[in-house]
């Protein structure tokens, strides 16, 4: 069994077997199990465009980091039952918590823990959708190290000109997880099976 934490309840983890789905509805914080996780706490609060929301809306809620402790508690329980850690390219909740960025293509593995960097593009997604992933447990095994640039874009208009532009993924696609990743991120959790400290 595998715990997903900060998951959508009819997501794409719904229909694979042997997992636990803990999302709002149940408050993946308090997710105090023993099963490796595969978390993807909310990341739109240590994203680049974070502080800027924060000016030009104000509001803790907004404040950059302010995730209600999402993030903390998914990085614990990752470093407790083993598992996997999934955020986007460049998170600030990587250096805020100590942890090493990626360096290069592959795992970079650290006292305790590794990271890499995926394109999960390389699993289907439309865009390149560039994500670091945190893992505890023994050695993992590679992923789809290749970089295809997608098809579609997440966000708005680039502002370097018309030309680079492609057709926009709806929010709902920006912030799904390609089946054939989401399954390689139970793989690792399944391989980290680390019992409670």
């Amino acid at each position: 069994m595998i715990a997903c934490l900060f998951v959508e309840p009819n997501g794409v983890y719904s229909t694979m077997p042997n997992t636990d789905l803990w999302g709002l509805d149940r408050d993946a914080r308090k997710y105090a199990g023993s099963y490796p996780v595969v978390a993807h706490p909310p990341c739109q609060l240590w994203g680049n465009f974070a502080p800027i929301n924060y000016k030009r809306w104000g509001g803790d809620h907004n404040k950059p980091g302010n995730d209600g402790g999402c993030f903390v508690a998914a990085l614990r329980c990752v470093q407790t039952c083993g598992g996997v850690l999934e955020h986007p390219y460049k998170s600030k909740a990587f250096t805020a918590h100590g942890i090493q960025e990626p360096n290069g293509i592959g795992w970079c593995k650290y006292d305790g823990y590794y990271v890499c960097e995926v394109w999960q593009s390389a699993y289907g997604h439309k865009a390149r959708k560039r994500t670091w992933l945190y893992y505890c447990g023994p050695k993992p095994f590679d992923l789809r190290w290749d970089r295809p640039i997608g098809t579609h874009q997440i966000g708005g208009a680039d502002q370097r000109g018309k030309h680079r532009n492609k057709p926009t993924v709806s929010k709902k696609e920006a912030l799904s997880t390609p089946q054939l990743f989401a399954g390689e991120l139970l793989k690792l959790a399944a391989l980290s099976n680390r019992s409670p400290q």
